[in-house]
């Protein structure tokens, strides 16, 4: 078959965002994170491709770069959610020391395990190959949690939220110590670039705020996402931290009456300010919607299936998932009580697994290790969490039922009417 056209490109990408709307329907009614689908109709397509067409295209950049667009909508449409009131200080900090400690401990453990299993994988790029495969996926989980009670809706949206957070800095702070040069301030120097960005974002948030409430043109929503779009690329090759910039733009603009007090105030005009969130809430979902859409497809047109059945991945894999859980156990049982279902169960990997997966330097690149563990754990945790999420859809079904009188499984008998015969 000869090459694809434009229109071809675009039947195929409007039919890949129809069938990830009719996904997220089908998710909402089964608990199968639509991520999954999205990732098989990829595996599909490849194949169709292999067999039909013989074409090679290479799509790892572009699934770079739709992986960065998705970092920052996904995390600037949690931060959007968050509410900063006094009664929630307590729920975020320990969802916060949650996440740190899970993410620390995951790590340690899953690089103890591949520098075990890879005996050419130094510590530096065991820890490096680990910080991916120990953070937990905001693009599958906030999604997932709608139906959940809403301590636990929110523990998950601050937890996953923090871990992909913690999760990047360290990733970055751990590839940043190959270049001793860049780094030669080494944990001091990285803190001192958190306090920095953090300064930084407070600034550019107040500024971009005020300034886009003088703004009389309907159109500057998407100037406002290109402006946050500059602002992350420009703060990376600073190196800083620029994600804590999204996250505080986000904060700031979703608890204004908080950040806009005492000599602020006057800067602040609410029902202006309010329009500008609302509209960027909408935009933010949406184009986390089609962004991670095909960042999840393109995945899996770029997955080896071959490598799953390496009996090497397998128990790496195996082992790595088992002690995720375990520690997560050890962590909400300590933390939150015996009260620990579903959220002991809800820890899948995702977006920012596969995509600092690819962007560990070529220096700590290791050939031994296999793509197929990458798989693994994402397909073995997701499908982990949607059985987890059934059985409490299950659970608070019957406890419905139960607090009606009503015995679970039961169904009350009703007598046929003249209509129903009919």
């Amino acid at each position: 078959m000869g090459s694809f056209d434009s229109y071809d490109l675009i039947i195929a990408a409007s039919g890949i965002i129809i069938m990830s709307f009719f996904f997220s329907m089908l998710s909402r009614k089964t608990n199968i994170p639509s991520v999954l689908m999205l990732i098989v109709l990829g595996i599909v397509m490849k194949l169709g491709l292999d067999k039909f067409t013989n074409n090679t295209v290479d799509f790892r950049p572009y699934l770079e770069i739709l992986g960065i667009v998705g970092l920052i909508m996904i995390v600037l449409e949690a931060a959007l959610e968050l509410e900063l009131k006094r009664e929630k200080l307590i729920p975020i900090a320990k969802a916060f020391m949650i996440a740190l400690v899970g993410l620390m401990l995951s790590i340690w453990v899953a690089a103890t395990i591949l520098l075990y299993y890879i005996p050419d994988m130094s510590t530096a790029s065991a820890w490096l190959y680990a910080t991916p495969l120990s953070i937990l996926s905001s693009a599958i989980i906030i999604p997932s949690v709608n139906t959940l009670k809403e301590n636990k809706k929110e523990f998950h949206i601050y937890e996953s939220t923090f871990s992909d957070i913690l999760g990047i800095m360290v990733f970055y702070f751990l590839s940043g110590q190959l270049d001793a040069a860049e780094y030669s301030s080494g944990f001091l120097g990285f803190s001192a670039t958190v306090a920095a960005t953090i300064l930084i974002s407070l600034v550019a948030s107040y500024l971009i705020v005020i300034f886009f409430q003088r703004i009389k043109s309907h159109v500057k929503l998407f100037l406002l996402i290109a402006l946050l779009l500059l602002l992350y690329a420009i703060g990376k090759k600073m190196h800083l931290s620029p994600l804590l910039l999204i996250l505080v733009f986000g904060l700031l603009i979703a608890n204004m009456k908080l950040f806009f007090q005492g000599p602020l105030k006057k800067w602040l005009d609410m029902d202006k300010a309010k329009n500008i969130y609302e509209g960027l809430h909408v935009v933010t979902i949406e184009t986390a919607f089609v962004v991670r859409t095909f960042f999840f497809v393109i995945f899996g047109l770029t997955i080896a299936l071959s490598s799953l059945a390496s009996m090497k991945v397998a128990i790496i894999s195996v082992l790595i998932i088992a002690s995720i859980y375990l520690i997560r156990f050890v962590i909400l049982r300590l933390s939150i009580g015996k009260d620990i279902l579903p959220q002991l169960y809800i820890a899948p990997r995702g977006l920012i697994t596969i995509l600092l997966f690819y962007a560990i330097p070529e220096e700590a690149i290791v050939p031994q290790f296999e793509s197929g563990i990458l798989l693994f754990i994402i397909i073995a945790t997701s499908l982990i969490m949607t059985w987890a999420m059934i059985q409490e859809k299950r659970r608070s079904s019957g406890a419905i039922r139960k607090a009606k009188g009503t015995p679970v499984g039961y169904t009350k008998w009703k007598a046929p009417t003249v209509e129903d015969h009919k």
